[in-house]
């Protein structure tokens, strides 16, 4: 997700229409409890040093955690399925020297990944 959908310049306070992504979200989350999601916090490179902040990637993980935050305390999705991580400026899906490529650098990813342990007893009893 783009985190202008989510998130004003320099915030990890997630905006209305961030708010109405989510809950999509955890709809189909709820309904497929054997699922487990990784957040994953991106920026761009443009430093940024805050009373909050000390730099992108703490912005970038206060993100990632806002938006577990809401899955578990507004959703009641199980902590434990949830992961929150911050990468920074350092996986940058684009070139930084454009506007353009910045914008699409500040992103948060959104992994479902099946539970491997139910996976491998699938395949065993195969």
């Amino acid at each position: 997700m783009s985190d202008k959908l989510l998130f004003k310049s320099g915030s990890a306070a997630v905006e209305e229409k961030g708010k109405e992504a989510i809950k999509l979200l955890a709809g189909v989350l709820d309904k497929n409890p054997d699922i487990d999601i990784l957040i994953e916090g991106h920026t761009d490179n443009v430093p940024i040093k805050t009373a909050v902040y000390r730099d992108n990637w703490d912005l970038s993980v206060a993100r990632a955690t806002s938006i577990v935050r809401i899955l578990t305390d507004e959703y009641k999705i199980v902590p434990t399925r949830l992961t929150a991580s911050g990468k920074g400026e350092f996986w940058p899906r684009a070139t930084n020297e454009t506007p353009e490529g910045r914008a699409s650098n500040r992103r948060t990813e959104i992994i479902l990944s099946p539970k491997l342990d139910e996976i491998m007893q699938l395949l065993k009893t195969n």
